[in-house]
Formats: C-alpha cells, sequence, structure tokens
C-alpha cells in the first residue's frame, strides 16, 4: 500500500508551511505530496495568509526537494485552459526531474470562481473530456509536428506542443463517483482513478465500475492504480486522537467511520479494509499543517507494517 500525504493549503497554510510538510513526508519516506487546486477557504476560520496557486507551490517544491513525487488532487477544469496547463505541467515535472502527477477533475466550488472573477459553466463534464484530450494530445505530439484541436469548448491551431514532460507518458490521475462518464474517462486517459472521500461501502462498486469501462475500451484494467483519500486523525492513544480531530473542528468517532482515524492500531485495521477492496494507494489527509508529530506517528507505527 503506498501511502501519500495531501494537503489543503487553501485552508490557511503558507508557501512555506507547505515546504516544511513536503519535506518531513520526504525525509519519512511517504510515497508522494499532493495538494488540492482551490483558491477560497472553505468553511469558518482564519482566512489568512490566503490562497496559493498550486502549480506555483509545486515548482517551489520541486527545486527544494529531492525524491517525493508530486501532484494535484485535483486541478480544475474550471479555471485551468489546458494549452496553459499543459506547459505549467511539463514544466514543473522538467524542474523535479520527472515527479509530477496530475490529478484533472471538472470543478465545483462556483463560489471560488466568483471570488476570482472566472465564470463557473453549468455543465463541464465536456470541459474536461476536452482538456484531457489536449493535454495528452500535446504531449504525445512528436517533436518538429504541430497539434491543432477544434472542439466546443477549446480551439488550439498549429500548436508546436512544447514543452514535453520528462516522463512519457506523465501519470494522469482521474477520479470521482460518476457511474458511467468518468469511468470511461478513467480507462481512456488514466494512469490512477481515485476515489476521494467514498462512503466504504460504495469503494468496490465503482472499481468495479472502471474496471468494466476498461475492459470495454479493450484496456487491462490492471492497467490502473485504484486510489482513495481520506481524513487521517491518528493518535498514539485517545487523548492525542481528541486532539488533533478537535484542531480540525471534527468528531474523532465521526473520523472513524468516514475517514482514517484513531490510534495506529486502529487504522492498520482500515488499511487492511481498503487493500481487501481493491486499493493500492491512500492519500492521507492532513488538514493540520502545523502538526508535523502526526506524519512522524503514521511513519513510525504505520509505514513499516504496510510498506
Amino acid at each position: 500500500m503506498d501511502l501519500r500525504i495531501f494537503t489543503e493549503p487553501q485552508q490557511g497554510a503558507s508557501y512555506d508551511d507547505q515546504l516544511a510538510m513536503a519535506r518531513r513526508a520526504e525525509a519519512l519516506g511517504f510515497d508522494a505530496f499532493f495538494r488540492s487546486d482551490h483558491f477560497l477557504r472553505m468553511g469558518d476560520g482564519d482566512p489568512l495568509p490566503g490562497p496559493t496557486d498550486s502549480w506555483v507551490t509545486l515548482a517551489g517544491l520541486a527545486r527544494e526537494t529531492l525524491t517525493i513525487r508530486l501532484g494535484t488532487l485535483v486541478s480544475s477544469a474550471t479555471f485551468r485552459h489546458p494549452g496553459l496547463l499543459a506547459v505549467q505541467v511539463a514544466q514543473v515535472d522538467a524542474m523535479s526531474g520527472g515527479r509530477v502527477e496530475l490529478g484533472l477533475g471538472t470543478g465545483w466550488f462556483e463560489q471560488e470562481l466568483r471570488a476570482c472573477g472566472v465564470p463557473f459553466p453549468a455543465r463541464r463534464f465536456g470541459m474536461l473530456e476536452e482538456q484531457l484530450e489536449i493535454v495528452t494530445g500535446l504531449w504525445a505530439t512528436p517533436v518538429g509536428e504541430t497539434f491543432d484541436h477544434s472542439g466546443e469548448h477549446y480551439r488550439l491551431e498549429h500548436s508546436p506542443a512544447l514543452p514535453k514532460p520528462v516522463q512519457d507518458p506523465l501519470p494522469i490521475i482521474i477520479g470521482g463517483g460518476g457511474p458511467r462518464r468518468t469511468p470511461r474517462l478513467a480507462a481512456r486517459f488514466a494512469a490512477e482513478y481515485n476515489q476521494s472521500f467514498p462512503e466504504k461501502s460504495e469503494i468496490r462498486h465503482q472499481i468495479a465500475r472502471v474496471r468494466a469501462a476498461c475492459e470495454e475500451a479493450g484496456r487491462d484494467p490492471g492497467d490502473l492504480v485504484y486510489s482513495a483519500a481520506f481524513v487521517a486523525c491518528v493518535g498514539a492513544d485517545e487523548a492525542e486522537v481528541t486532539r488533533r480531530a478537535d484542531a480540525i473542528g471534527r468528531e474523532p468517532d465521526e473520523l472513524r467511520e468516514h475517514g482514517l482515524a484513531g490510534t495506529p492500531d486502529e487504522v492498520l485495521e482500515g488499511i487492511a479494509e481498503m487493500a481487501e477492496l481493491g486499493i493500492s494507494r491512500l492519500y492521507l489527509q492532513c488538514l493540520d499543517m502545523t502538526d508535523l508529530e502526526h506524519l512522524d506517528l503514521v511513519a513510525a507505527e504505520i509505514m513499516p507494517e504496510v510498506s
């Protein structure tokens, strides 16, 4: 089971906060450091220091880390233009020496776009599909040739399709719980299919839909990595679990039901359940980015048992 750290910096984290957590995750041997792609805090609380752009941040981290993989869960089709996004991601991949992964989704947070002055389309799935066609098409175009695309949402003419990522292909992550269209997109474009904060009872069913879509498309379902993201709240004892839950405004019992929470033994049981459902990669959402000792505990008590 791969264990990755997943953060939500729009909730109140500076670049330095993210750098500190990414470096600690790297030193402890976590597989990757991922972040959300949002520009507005969700819910109540102190909005300072304000949002940080995901790909600007990842570019910095690419130069200030050495081995840990970096990516978004997920970038939003509503405020990322595919022609520009392909350049940004390829450049950060080069800056990292080939350690970047692109999670891409439709986007959903309407107020965020209004706050930034960006239109919020009512129909977004077609945008996402075209973005995937464009980004992968640009990267796959042979050097010296050009790329064109004429679709409902985007038109590219004689693009030089440069730069290229270091990785060929660069891993793309597609997530969501849709029963038909999302599995088909995952089968067509993704290296990884992710379920973020799913109902645990639905995980197996959704994986089965994605596997069926792969078979329908003539792709080996085993080619895909099947992953899930959950809020993590681990404590050496019940008092520490409660303290960490309080710090993120959640209840320990609710986190045990819907996330990966409790003592290390409890969380190991939850991870074993995920493995039985077909999950081989977990994103541990760490909402308190000042609590680096949380990562220390997971690395010491959980990682050796699942690696």
